[in-house]
């Protein structure tokens, strides 16, 4: 079977998840076959784990001809690693799942079935969140700035398949941060999704804090919408607005009413408002300017070490 004729692939993003990894791959063997015959491949992205992850995926790769094994130089993150997968890839569809078993392998039949009905991509949404409290308020504010940057309804989780002519489309996004999900709404709105089982997380603990969520937001935010920008600039128009009216007012009053102006008060109070909304304004053009300085420096998306194919080790990097 040519890599031409694949009818699947599977990338899984893989960081510190030793324990996981051997009933990962035994079951998406198995659902794989099950739906496509031998139409299909996994790709394991190793993001930089620091556990025994990357030798136990080079046995795995080495015995298996359906598996590809890659390993970056460094933790790029998951949409970066995801991206690597992603060019990787050989299938008509393209499914992303996490290492850590709380979505069972057994929901890609349910992706797959649906994907069938004409969506360029459906996610797969969680019948019960099984994350802890602060990674659910995290997801949620991911949720809400997903939402508004991008002008959508559609949820979206790291489970989802995705038509390989959207994957061509989007891997001609070459900067540093990238977001996925935000790629694929620049292209479609054929969206589609379908309620899949999410368990507990049984070993290890998420790489997902309730920090790095929100800074995957801001990224978001500062990355693929000039909203904060706009914001601001609304922000200094209302102050400004304000600081003009209360001009006038006190200037009536001396004119009209010869009630004297108190200064240092309201100077004190002016000046503090002012300068903060001017550091705000600072602060959110500042993060622009970094990005587009990340991104004329050419910060890699990710980098390749080697490769693992059957029986074939590829040093790259």
């Amino acid at each position: 079977m040519t890599r031409d004729n694949i009818e699947i692939s599977v990338v899984v993003p893989v960081y510190n998840s030793y324990a996981t990894l051997p009933d990962l791959f035994r079951r998406l063997e198995k659902v794989l076959h099950e739906l496509t015959g031998n139409r299909y491949e996994i790709i394991f992205v190793n993001d930089g784990s620091r556990d025994e992850s990357w030798e136990l995926l080079t046995n795995i790769s080495l015995q298996n001809e359906k598996t590809i094994a890659i390993n970056l130089t460094r933790n790029f993150g998951q949409h970066n690693a995801i991206m690597c997968g992603f060019s990787k890839a050989s299938g008509k569809f393209i499914v992303t799942i996490d290492d850590d078993l709380q979505i069972p392998p057994e929901e890609i039949a349910a992706l797959y079935q649906e994907i069938q009905k004409g969506h360029d991509i459906v996610y797969g949404l969680y019948k019960n969140k099984r994350h802890s409290v602060f990674r659910n308020l995290g997801s949620e504010f991911v949720q809400f700035v997903y939402m508004k940057t991008f002008d959508t309804d559609i949820r979206l989780t790291a489970f989802r398949i995705i038509r390989r002519e959207i994957i061509v489309n989007i891997l001609s996004y070459e900067k540093s941060f990238t977001f996925i999900d935000g790629l694929i709404s620049w292209y479609t709105s054929k969206i589609g999704k379908v309620y899949v089982e999410h368990y507990e997380r049984k070993i290890g603990k998420s790489g997902y804090s309730l920090k790095r969520l929100i800074v995957l937001s801001l990224n978001m935010l500062t990355n693929f919408s000039i909203a904060p920008v706009q914001i601001a600039s609304l922000i200094g128009i209302i102050f400004s607005l304000t600081g003009f009216l209360f001009a006038i007012f006190f200037f009536l009053k001396k004119i009209f009413f010869g009630v004297p102006v108190s200064g240092f008060t309201s100077l004190i109070v002016a000046v503090t408002i002012f300068a903060g909304v001017q550091l705000l304004t600072l602060g959110i053009l500042g993060e622009y300017i970094s990005r587009i300085h990340i991104n004329v420096n050419k910060r890699p998306q990710y980098a390749i070490r080697e490769i693992v194919t059957l029986k074939r080790k590829i040093e790259v990097g």
